[in-house]
């Protein structure tokens, strides 16, 4: 289970350094390997790759008929990359993906759970800025929901 916001630095050769608290779980779950790929809010998700496959399996499987499924086919299965953590717990985040989500240096490692988010952290900062939930009302699924 991945959680937290970790603020990190992208080297110089596009590295990014997996924080010490969750490699040995991801070593555990995935031997360090793990798929990066494009998301429509511009940043990029990191999955462990047993977590990856069924979802890269289900958008294969739905028509390319509809031009928004085939666009999200597009965007998550043709921007997907495999990567490996290093002996030192860093991964190469490949160029094409971080020109997508403008990753330079500055970035955040965002945990949602099951996978993370990457995101440039001035983009971050932004949207966290911007953030007002249910402009719309509360969406169905949330009614009787407390935190």
């Amino acid at each position: 289970m991945f959680r937290g916001v970790t603020q990190l630095t992208l080297d110089s050769k596009g590295r990014l350094a997996v924080p010490a608290k969750y490699r040995d779980a991801l070593l555990a779950h995935c031997a360090g390997r793990l798929v990066v790929t494009a998301d429509p809010s511009r940043c990029l998700l990191l999955y462990p790759q047993p977590a990856w496959e069924p979802i890269e399996h289900k958008l294969n499987s739905l028509s390319s008929f509809n031009p928004n499924t085939r666009a999200l086919q597009r965007l998550l299965v043709g921007n997907a990359s495999d990567v490996e953590m290093d002996s030192a717990g860093r991964i190469l985040v490949p160029g094409p993906l971080r020109e997508f989500a403008t990753l330079e240096k500055d970035v955040v490692l965002v945990g949602q759970g099951a996978k993370f988010e990457v995101w440039d952290q001035e983009k971050w900062n932004q949207q966290m800025e911007d953030a007002q939930l249910f402009k719309e009302g509360v969406p169905p699924e949330l009614d009787g929901f407390s935190l």
